[in-house]
């Protein structure tokens, strides 16, 4: 039922009323209650609007197309601060994935200017027009309705906005056919694709030792280089199997360019590519667009008892395939107490605990009983090794939660945790790993496809369900 108003009392509400959407009720009020004193209200009402929508559309004319702040059911929608400004900045759909955090404008125009970074973008693509494989896993905010958004079955795509520049050769060590093929494999990327190389320390020496031709070719001379590498290279290449992978991946703290793996080990779960056809396969990966896998890392941080507090932590140690935590040489179980964000989750007595990625689920992961996963399925295995219960089954938690495995002061013996399989630590009662997903993934380039080469890799790197063929020479049922 309406409820009559005089025109003064109407406008003088109208006046204290701000608009908040692109069809407000300002429109409404203009359609119901036209009279010429309410016209002039709505008119400044207007002004100041448009004012507000041209500042907004400025704002939000970005090629990442960032998400709109929508109405928090809880009242706290309106955050710019914090998580928030992370996921604009870590967002893994934009050219930014090779980027530090926010910079201001002067170094955003130097950079511009220098051009050493080719850009890219990462978008969703479907294999063929008709594809019939849908998941629910994209919710989005509107107007505090929660909903979800179809998706096909669609691979991440790489496509070079501009020419690549800068190429890293990341090698295996102590192999004679490795040296051969990175000599081949530079001269080549010279002359026929005019890049500029970058090699580790001991390659240049081993290519100078080979030939004068070779000082062409760049490296750096301290670890401030190395953490600049990623400002100055388009693409790594690595020569090796999967730890030469893990390898590239731990000398990029943060951003971490796009790797193409030529497998030169013996497995290779992480090494699609086969180094005979190099050349066709460089030359097609330069002109793109190329099928990409997003592998996700962890990020550990070591909290010692004498700490203050959790924020006085050792250096973070990222890994891509797995944390360890065991007993060392003690003849001891090991006595870990494991919590999720705030919630206790078990007390982990055996011979340890790894946690470990997707991408390294067909790692110690998998040979401790975990089960294998997909490397872009974002989450934590968490595995137990050895366990002194047989019901003690593994586990995969989500992406977002942090992970806390401490030694507890009762324990009769101290961990020992390692990263990757290197960097090892002693962990002493009261210790802490903390562990949670790293905001920089490695961009790994596909031979196929992200899922045609996990499979591949299974079939031939683990020989996964191999077994002969059931005869048909018995009975039939009729």
């Amino acid at each position: 039922m309406a409820i009559p108003i005089s025109g003064s009392s109407f406008c003088e509400m109208l006046q204290r009323w701000t608009p908040t959407s692109a069809f407000s009720a300002i429109d409404m009020i203009r359609i119901v209650f036209p009279c010429v004193f309410c016209r002039k209200v709505l008119k400044e009402q207007n002004r100041s609007f448009s004012e507000e929508t041209s500042h907004r559309e400025q704002y939000n004319d970005i090629d990442c197309q960032r998400p709109e702040t929508s109405t928090n059911l809880s009242g706290t929608g309106n955050q710019t601060n914090g998580k928030s400004e992370d996921f604009l900045v870590n967002g893994i759909c934009s050219h930014q994935i090779l980027q530090d955090g926010a910079a201001s404008p002067e170094a955003k125009a130097v950079q511009n200017r220098m051009m050493r970074k080719a850009s890219f973008k990462l978008s969703w693509w479907c294999k063929g027009d008709n594809g019939d494989q849908h998941k629910h896993d994209i919710v989005s905010f509107e107007k505090g309705n929660i909903t979800t958004a179809g998706r096909t079955s669609k691979q991440i795509s790489l496509k070079w906005e501009s020419n690549p520049q800068t190429v890293l050769i990341l090698t295996k060590p102590n192999s004679v056919s490795v040296r051969i093929l990175c000599a081949q494999m530079v001269r080549w990327l010279k002359e026929h694709q005019k890049l500029n190389i970058f090699v580790e320390p001991r390659v240049i020496s081993e290519l100078l030792a080979e030939s004068s031709y070779f000082s062409f070719v760049q490296t750096w001379k301290d670890d401030s280089e190395i953490s600049r590498l990623h400002s100055k290279v388009d693409l790594v290449v690595t020569l090796g199997g999967d730890g030469t992978v893990l390898w590239a991946a731990s000398m990029f703290k943060g951003p971490v360019p796009p790797i193409v793996p030529f497998s030169l080990g013996s497995l290779g779960f992480m090494t699609p590519f086969h180094s005979e056809h190099y050349r066709d396969c460089l030359d097609s990966i330069l002109r793109g667009p190329v099928s990409i896998t997003l592998r996700h890392r962890l990020q550990c941080y070591v909290i010692r008892d004498a700490a203050k507090n959790e924020y006085e932590t050792e250096e973070p140690i990222l890994v891509l395939n797995e944390v360890t935590i065991d007993r060392g040489i003690s003849s001891y179980l090991t006595n870990l107490e494991c919590y999720c964000d705030n919630s206790f989750v078990t007390t982990v007595q055996g011979d340890g605990l790894i946690l470990s990625t997707t991408s390294g689920s067909t790692a110690y992961s998998l040979a401790a009983g975990g089960s294998m996963v997909h490397p872009q399925v974002p989450g934590i295995l968490f595995t137990p090794i050895c366990p002194h219960s047989l019901s003690f089954r593994p586990l995969i938690l989500p992406e977002n939660v942090t992970v806390r495995v401490q030694v507890p002061f009762n324990s009769r013996s101290p961990a020992w945790a390692s990263f990757d399989g290197k960097d090892r630590k002693q962990l002493a009662a009261g210790d802490a790993l903390v562990c949670s997903m790293a905001p920089w993934p490695v961009p790994t380039a596909c031979s196929a496809d992200s899922m045609g080469d996990f499979l591949r890799s299974i079939h031939e790197g683990l020989h996964w369900n191999l077994r002969k063929t059931q005869s048909f020479d018995g009975p039939r049922e009729s």
